[in-house]
């Protein structure tokens, strides 16, 4: 009853209906595009694509980009040169003085850099459209088929692939300003969900064929899933509040400051992107190899390349641990927090403003980071443990990884924004008790 309730009370917020049918008909429109080959390409002749992105990172890709990879779609590329560039741009602000001092100079800096960020993001997308149509002339020649020749074919190619990931980008824009959520991580979610329904089906029709306790066994994987599902919920909201209290002030007649604060610290601060780098820089390697080898692989890279080994995913949940703390440090600065505090009067109970506050803050910092990143790479590895307990490949993918971690970080953001609209208006929230929290770890805005 409290369910119907709260949809009524959703429903009748007119703004908030108008986003979620606009978030709505955007997304119809991604997944249209998701079936719409490259002109020129037969769909027939894909067999073998869908046959290498049925497992591996081609699969997670395939994931990411909501099947469009498989399909050879004009949206095969997706969003993720968009996502790669920004990433690059970020370390290049941290790294450069330049950069930041543009990311200073307030909305016109923000404009230059993201101005930036789209022109890297295309010459990515020429560089990935070449990779993909070489890659999909040789899985198509496995079958006896090619793609059209021509010089001419692979340029046109190329422009449609990139200009439908920028459309992709822009749909994304869109949603962020005129729907609910993020409307980037939302496209991805959107790609990651939309093979769930496929995966649920296939594996409970695989237990089911099973000569006794299929059922049984689908159920428990159904039950672990969730479980999983409410660890990844704990990493993401996961905070350290540290307390702050700030220096009274008498200007004239009025009073200002006195009041207590916290500062939230999040236990895993750099979210999925230890994740990203680490499969980024364990994929390397394999495929220079891969092109040198000349087909022979030894058996040390034959673990490398089984991604339920016991040394790829040691050396996996190792770098996740590395690239946390590097992540967590250029992201999280304490000694410009620990300037703010004392150019505010503020200052930690205890703690000497300045140098300690300093220090105070990277010792906090050490110690949630290390469990955060435990965590992290745990998650990461789950999809090893799963295949190796028998679940299939799409199915094993929802139990940990980037895939999970970004699912659920968006779904919670979108939950906080819609409970916003509710709260602002009057009405009850989602959930009984309390808030819920984003992947900033604060409580909704209103």
């Amino acid at each position: 009853m409290r369910l119907i309730n709260t949809i009524k009370n959703i429903w009748k917020i007119e703004d908030l209906r108008k986003r979620i049918l606009i978030t709505m008909l955007y997304v119809t429109v991604y997944l249209f595009g998701t079936y719409v080959v490259i002109p020129g390409v037969d769909p027939k002749d894909l067999t073998g694509l869908a046959k290498q992105t049925s497992s591996g990172l081609m699969a997670l890709l395939d994931m990411f980009s909501g099947g469009a990879f498989s399909n050879a779609s004009i949206f095969a590329l997706g969003i993720m040169p968009y996502i790669s560039a920004s990433i690059v741009m970020q370390l290049v602000a941290i790294v450069i003085p330049s950069f930041q001092k543009m990311q200073r100079e307030g909305e016109s800096g923000r404009r230059k850099i993201n101005q930036m960020t789209r022109y890297l993001t295309v010459i990515i997308l020429v560089v990935q459209g070449f990779a993909y149509l070489t890659n999909l002339e040789m899985q198509m020649r496995e079958i006896g088929a090619s793609l059209p020749a021509g010089f001419w074919f692979r340029i046109q190619s190329i422009i449609i692939m990139a200009a439908g990931s920028m459309f992709v980008l822009w749909l994304g824009e869109r949603i962020t300003d005129k729907g609910i959520g993020n409307g980037i991580s939302f496209i991805i979610m959107i790609g990651i969900i939309n093979r769930l329904p496929q995966a649920l089906v296939q594996e409970f029709s695989s237990r089911m064929n099973e000569q006794a306790g299929g059922l049984v066994m689908f159920l428990l994987e159904i039950l672990f899933l969730l479980l999983v599902i409410a660890g990844a919920i704990m990493l993401v909201q996961g905070t350290r509040r540290i307390p702050v209290q700030y220096a009274k002030r008498i200007v004239g007649n009025k009073q200002y400051g006195g009041a207590r604060q916290y500062i939230p610290l999040k236990v895993n601060a750099a979210n999925v992107m230890p994740i990203i780098f680490a499969q980024a820089i364990m994929f390397i390697p394999i495929t220079v190899y891969g092109m040198f080898s000349g087909g022979q692989v030894s058996s040390f890279w034959q673990a490398f390349m089984n991604n339920t080994s016991f040394v790829y995913n040691f050396v996996f949940f190792l770098m996740i641990l590395a690239f946390t703390y590097f992540y967590t440090a250029i992201t999280i600065n304490p000694t410009q927090m620990a300037d703010d505090l004392k150019r505010n009067n503020g200052f930690i109970p205890g703690i000497k403003p300045g140098k300690a506050t300093k220090e105070y803050l990277d010792a906090i910092m050490d110690r949630i980071t290390l469990p955060g990143a435990i965590f992290l790479g745990i998650v990461a590895i789950f999809p090893a443990f799963a295949r190796i307990a028998g679940i299939s490949q799409a199915f094993s993918q929802f139990f940990g990884g980037t895939s999970l971690l970004i699912m659920v970080g968006v779904i919670l953001d979108t939950l906080q924004q819609v409970e916003s609209h509710l709260l602002m208006r009057h009405y009850d929230g989602l959930l009984k008790s309390g808030r819920i929290k984003g992947r900033s770890g604060a409580v909704a805005a209103y």
